[in-house]
């Protein structure tokens, strides 16, 4: 990392006991000042780190100068650097054996009150307000460079494997796709307007079509859809295209590609083969094709066991072949009380469900005895011993029902 220029000499990270005795220039901010006894000190800071300046009141100018420092001045120090006294070295800072005596202090721009400190993790409005001291707080600062490294990784990664990073058109031409498109209107033909991209999904196709065999691109994308949390108007993707290939062929690239990222960027060694799930399997276990996976329940079909129930609510589906019975087992749910339960059927109704039958499991050891619930009564025991095998549930456990087509 170099930061010499004619402006400065180096970051304020860099300066270290190797440069004891040598003139530095430095540029950033007044992280800290504090006035000791006549001698003010300023902890000076820019992306790569702080180091300590010292200002002697010897130095009329210069102290001047910085008497008038507050939080956020930018400032650009001219001084030499020298070793702390053994009883003032701070092991925390990467800087903490040395400091500059600052011989020269510009301030190249004054700060008003801030609206935030940089160590508080201010709301979002305010972050959005004043993003440029957002990005000044550590937090963002590595973020950013972490991405910037993870695209570069990326790039080392698909140039290396004959991948063609081809830039495709903004201004493009509706197409069908999962959201609405940004239309941009067009000067030269009134009336008629461009859509922004979606995906580059067309021109990527066409670049398949015309030989270029292996495609990349870190690519912008535009989506008018309503704001959640995994949703943004404009967001950057890895977008992707090989020829002559099976879906294998890029499943197994995609992985390699993420393995060498993680060990690259952050040094995280990942599995050899990730484990697959196919879209029947996710929604049949989990009721998403997107599931997270720290979470351990699981949905457990118990169709078997409800088939011959006179409970027709179960029996009903569990014998129509389009039909499912399904069970979710909370571990240690019976600590939920009536009312937390009965808030769960207004929720679960929202996505198609007509109730939300239960069973709390206070003691095992009791069978049917050791069981509250309201369905109880309609299950016979094959059946109760059957969902409760199917579903290992234990005392403290409780179980939600659902059944539909």
């Amino acid at each position: 990392m170099t930061a010499e220029t004619s402006y400065r000499t180096h970051l304020c990270g860099q300066v270290d006991e190797t440069l004891a005795g040598q003139n530095v220039v430095l540029c950033g901010w007044a992280n800290t000042r504090r006035d000791h006894g006549g001698v003010i000190f300023v902890d000076l800071r820019d992306h790569s780190g702080l180091v300590q300046v010292v200002i002697e009141p010897e130095n009329a100018e210069a102290f001047a100068a910085a008497n008038r420092v507050r939080f956020e001045f930018c400032l650009r120090i001219e001084g030499s650097v020298r070793a702390r006294p053994a009883s003032q070295v701070n092991e925390r800072l990467a800087t903490g054996r040395i400091e500059v005596v600052a011989a020269q202090v510009e301030v190249l721009n004054a700060a008003a009150p801030l609206p935030f400190m940089l160590d508080e993790t201010p709301n979002e409005e305010a972050r959005l307000r004043y993003r440029y001291l957002d990005i000044r707080r550590g937090q963002m600062q590595k973020q950013l460079r972490l991405r910037t490294r993870l695209v570069s990784e990326i790039r080392r990664y698909l140039d290396a494997r004959d991948f063609q990073d081809i830039e495709t058109p903004i201004l493009t031409k509706a197409t069908p796709e999962g959201a609405r498109d940004y239309l941009v209107p067009s000067r030269v033909n009134p009336g008629q307007f461009y859509a922004l991209p979606q995906s580059p999904q067309l021109f990527k196709q066409l670049l398949m079509m015309a030989g270029m065999d292996r495609y990349y691109q870190i690519a912008r994308c535009f989506r008018d859809e309503d704001l959640r949390a995994d949703r943004q108007p404009e967001f950057t993707q890895l977008d992707i295209e090989m020829a002559f290939v099976r879906e294998k062929d890029i499943q197994d690239r995609v992985e390699d590609l993420i393995r060498h990222v993680f060990k690259s960027v952050i040094n995280v060694d990942l599995a050899a083969e990730f484990p697959r799930m196919t879209y029947a399997e996710a929604m049949r276990r989990y009721g998403s094709d997107k599931p997270d996976l720290r979470n351990p329940l699981e949905l457990v079909d118990i169709a078997e066991h409800v088939k011959t129930s006179g409970f027709k609510v179960f029996a009903g589906p569990a014998n129509d072949p389009g039909g499912r019975v399904a069970v979710l087992r909370v571990p240690g749910g019976a600590t939920l009380t009536r009312k937390q339960i009965d808030d769960y059927g207004p929720y679960v109704a929202r996505y198609g469900a007509k109730g939300l039958a239960w069973i709390r499991v206070d003691d095992l050891a009791k069978g049917r005895e050791g069981l509250t619930s309201p369905i109880v009564k309609f299950l016979d025991d094959e059946a109760l011993n059957g969902i409760l095998g199917a579903t290992g549930a234990v005392t403290g456990d409780l179980i939600f029902f659902g059944a539909g087509p």
